[in-house]
C-alpha cells in the first residue's frame, strides 16, 4: 500500500504533457480506468489528443459502449477509427447502426479514416457512412448488393463520402457494380482489391474511365485477364504503383499494355504468370519512371537481369 501510494504521488508530480504521453500508451480500458483516479486524471483522459486515433478491434463491444465513447470522448477529436464487428461472433445483434454512424459523422467532423473488420453492413445504407471520410478499409465484411451509393428513397439526401483511398479485403460480395458505384462517385487515389472473386474484366472495363486519377492499384486474388489489363493501361495513366499477385492470367500481350503507363514507378508481378524475359525487358524500356520492379520467384539469367537493370 505504501509503495502504491508513493507511486501515485510520484505520478501526480509529473506535468500534464508527460502524463498525456503515458496515458496515450495505455490500452483503452486502462485509460478509461485512469479517469477514476482523480479529477485531474479525468480531465486528462478527456483530452482530444488521446482520442484522435482509436483502435477498438481488440475489444468486445456493444452499442452502449460505443455510444458512451462517442458522447464522452470522441467528439471533435476523432480522426481514425478501427472497429471489429460481430459477424463471426456468437452474438446475433450487430451493434453498428445507421443512427450510430450518423451521430459519428455529426459529432466527429474530423474523422477521415474508418476501418471495419468482420462487420455485417447489409442493413446499413451507404449514405449513413460519415461523409468526412477520405479513406476506408473493409476486411471480411458483408455488404449489400446495392452499396457505395445513395439509398433508393432517402428521407433527407445526405452527402456521400468522397473517398480517396479504398481497401477491400476478403469481402466476397464486392462486385463489378460496387466498383462502378464507388469509382463513378469519388476520385480515388489508391485502390486495393484483395480476395474479390466477383470482380471481372467487365467490371474493370466499366470502372476504368472513372479511375483516371488513380495513383496506386493493387489486385490480389481477383479473377481477371489481359482484357482488364488493357483497360488499365488505356485509362489509368497516372498510376505510380501497380501490383498483380495471385490474381489474373497475365500474358506477354497483357504486359505490353502497361507500356502506356509512363508515370509508373513501381511494378510488382508474381512467378505464376507466364511471362517471357523479352516481354519484361520491353515493358521496362517503355517505362521511363520505373524504379522498382518486383518479380516474385522469377529466375533470369545474369544477362537478362542486366538488361532489366539498364
Amino acid at each position: 500500500m505504501a509503495a502504491a501510494a508513493a507511486a501515485a504521488a510520484g505520478l501526480g508530480e509529473l506535468p500534464d504533457s508527460l502524463l498525456l504521453e503515458i496515458l496515450g500508451l495505455l490500452p483503452l480500458h486502462e485509460r478509461l480506468r485512469g479517469a477514476r483516479v482523480c479529477r485531474r486524471w479525468r480531465r486528462l483522459v478527456q483530452d482530444k489528443m488521446l482520442w484522435r486515433f482509436v483502435d477498438l478491434r481488440p475489444y468486445k463491444l456493444s452499442s452502449r459502449i460505443l455510444w458512451h465513447l462517442l458522447r464522452q470522448y470522441l467528439p471533435n477529436s476523432l480522426r481514425v477509427l478501427k472497429v471489429r464487428g460481430a459477424l463471426y461472433s456468437t452474438r446475433k445483434h450487430e451493434f453498428l447502426s445507421p443512427a450510430l454512424l450518423q451521430a459519428l459523422g455529426k459529432q466527429c467532423p474530423s474523422l477521415c479514416h474508418l476501418c471495419l473488420t468482420q462487420a455485417d453492413l447489409r442493413r446499413l445504407p451507404y449514405d449513413s457512412i460519415p461523409s468526412s471520410l477520405k479513406s476506408m478499409k473493409l476486411s471480411q465484411c458483408e455488404i449489400p448488393a446495392v452499396w457505395f451509393q445513395r439509398s433508393a428513397s432517402p428521407e433527407t439526401p445526405r452527402v456521400l463520402p468522397q473517398l480517396q483511398h479504398l481497401l477491400i479485403h476478403n469481402v466476397s460480395a464486392f462486385s463489378d457494380q460496387h466498383l462502378l458505384n464507388v469509382s463513378s462517385q469519388t476520385s480515388l487515389r489508391t485502390l486495393t482489391l484483395s480476395g474479390t472473386y466477383r470482380l471481372t474484366d467487365a467490371g474493370i472495363q466499366r470502372a476504368a474511365p472513372y479511375l483516371e486519377d488513380l495513383e496506386c492499384l493493387v489486385l490480389r486474388k481477383c479473377v481477371i485477364t489481359d482484357t482488364a489489363i488493357h483497360f488499365i493501361g488505356r485509362h489509368m495513366k497516372q498510376l505510380r504503383s501497380l501490383e498483380f499477385s495471385n490474381t489474373c492470367s497475365l500474358t506477354d500481350a497483357g504486359l505490353a499494355c502497361l507500356a502506356a503507363l509512363k508515370c509508373l514507378e513501381t511494378l510488382r508481378l508474381e512467378s505464376r504468370f507466364k511471362l517471357s524475359p523479352d516481354a519484361i525487358i520491353a515493358v521496362c524500356q517503355a517505362l521511363p519512371q520505373l524504379r522498382n520492379l518486383n518479380l516474385d520467384g522469377i529466375d533470369f539469367e545474369d544477362q537478362t537481369v542486366h538488361k532489366i537493370q539498364v
